[in-house]
């Protein structure tokens, strides 16, 4: 799934393509994604101004003179810019076409994601409202994630991966990260002290730039608007990696289900 730095990277590529420019055309495809695209959207977004493009969460936010779309890429989403027409795939299941003529095209194999519309301010939809804090601000620190967990019986990785705390932090940056600040992702929440959140909220940031930097991780279906691939895979410390040796400590990589999901840790440098 796209996480947090797949998405700031797809927001980047798109930007030049439609933030102060005028849409000329919306087509859609497939109607039938994670929730249904209601018929007439396209004449209510054809001809208006795109003032700001930016990132929520997991969230792509196209403002408009009025109101505005939200784009989530869900499982395997990503969007590609075309500067000159092309056939539409059949994945491809929506375009936003600029008045240059230049494509946003969208292409979602599992159709998981969505394209939502707003007539009022997008931060008043209700998909946006139970969002955590943003990873990388000033919000998210130290002293506020531990007074929040110091009463939580949850793994620490369980508590960093919950949307409604923080945005953005996926499976794979939560592993990174959790790594990089000497963690074990089973550790209780209430038993971290200050100092080690401290040190986990700058190693969360860190590596969300870092991912960003480098376009994103490739691990399935994950390409950027220009149609590259991610490079942050090439630089992950522990995840995927079981069995295989701890870049640190020589110990093998260890893997353990967390909520369902893979967890990659070094028993030997997380404690």
């Amino acid at each position: 799934m796209p996480e947090l730095p797949e998405v700031e990277t797809t927001v980047n590529g798109i930007r030049p393509y439609l933030e102060g420019q005028i849409i000329g055309q919306l087509i859609v495809r497939e109607r039938q994604l994670r929730w249904p695209i209601p018929a007439g959207l396209e004449k209510s977004v054809n001809g208006k101004n795109v003032t700001k493009i930016e990132r929520k969460g997991k969230y792509i936010l196209i403002h408009l003179d009025t109101g505005g779309l939200i784009i989530h890429l869900g499982m395997s989403g990503s969007i590609r810019i075309l500067r000159t027409p092309e056939p539409p795939g059949k994945h491809d299941h929506f375009d936003l076409i600029n008045k240059s003529g230049q494509i946003v095209r969208y292409r979602d194999p599992r159709k998981f994601g969505c394209l939502l519309y707003c007539s009022s301010s997008l931060y008043d939809h209700p998909r946006l409202q139970a969002l955590g804090v943003e990873p990388l601000t000033h919000d998210f620190n130290g002293k506020w994630l531990y007074a929040l967990s110091k009463k939580k019986m949850i793994p620490v990785k369980t508590l960093i991966m919950d949307g409604r705390i923080v945005v953005g932090v996926g499976n794979i940056y939560a592993s990174e990260a959790l790594f990089d600040a000497g963690i074990h992702p089973l550790r209780k929440c209430f038993r971290i002290s200050l100092a080690r959140y401290t040190r986990l909220v700058e190693s969360i940031q860190k590596i969300l730039k870092r991912a960003i930097a480098k376009g994103g991780t490739t691990l399935q279906d994950f390409v950027g608007a220009d149609g590259m691939p991610g490079y942050f895979e090439q630089s992950l410390a522990v995840y995927g990696r079981e069995g295989q040796s701890c870049i640190q400590c020589m110990s093998p990589v260890k893997r353990v289900v967390i909520s369902q999901r893979s967890t990659f840790y070094c028993r030997q440098c997380q404690k």
